[in-house]
Parts: structure tokens; sequence; C-alpha cells
């Protein structure tokens, strides 16, 4: 190969290279059905097609929240306020961005357990 080739295909490569685009996951907060967003502090490197960290909260008529956060392949952020409580859906595109969420409020424990199940009962209604 002469060498004014070699250089066209080294100026090429390099060029090239400018546009390729790193290839990492996505990393987000994951966790189900959270009375406190101090339990929802693990890091996942998303898999597949996912590329939105998404977070879901289940408010209790003022009383507590369910949060639940994931790697999605798509999200619509959503906001209901229901008779018995809100619902609010957020998606964010940043490595860890989905570390908010609502915070636990303190109540008794067989109050938290009771209303835990009943809450998780509306989640899966609301998600259906």
């Amino acid at each position: 190969m002469h060498l004014t080739a070699m250089k066209a295909l080294l100026i090429c490569m390099l060029a090239g290279s400018l546009f390729i685009q790193p290839t990492g996951s996505l990393k987000c907060y994951t966790c189900n059905t959270q009375l406190n967003n101090a339990n929802c502090q693990t890091s996942v490197n998303c898999e597949g097609n996912a590329n939105v960290c998404k977070t879901d909260v289940v408010g209790v008529v003022g009383l507590f929240n369910v949060i639940s956060k994931e790697c999605a392949s798509s999200c619509e952020p959503y906001f209901k306020d229901f008779t018995v409580g809100k619902r609010n859906i957020s998606c964010c595109t940043a490595d860890l961005c989905n570390i908010n969420g609502a915070h636990g409020f303190s109540t008794n424990y067989k109050a938290q357990v009771a209303l835990a199940l009943f809450v998780s009962l509306v989640c899966i209604f609301l998600r259906s």
C-alpha cells in the first residue's frame, strides 16, 4: 500500500470514529413497591432496549407513598388525582436520574403493613 493511501485510510478511520457514539447502557435506580425512597437506591445497568428511567409513585390519602422504579423501553409522564390518592409517573434519560422519589411517612408499623397491602392492590388495579 502506498503511504498516501495509508494516510487516507487512517484519516477516514479517525473521522469515522468521531461519529461513533459510546454504547454504554443507561443506569437507573430500581425498586418495587417500597414505602420509603431510601429503599429505592439500588442502581442497575439497564438491559436490552431500555433507555428510560421510570419512577411510579402512588400516594394514598396523604398517609404514605408506594414507590416503584425501573428501567423501561418507553415511558409516558402521568399524573392523576383520585379520590383516595394520587399517582405520578415520571421519566428521565440520564444515568441515575431517578434518584428522587416521595419519602415515606411515619405511621405505626401495623398500619403501614395494612396500608401497604391495600396500596399494592390499588397499584395492580391501576396498572391494568
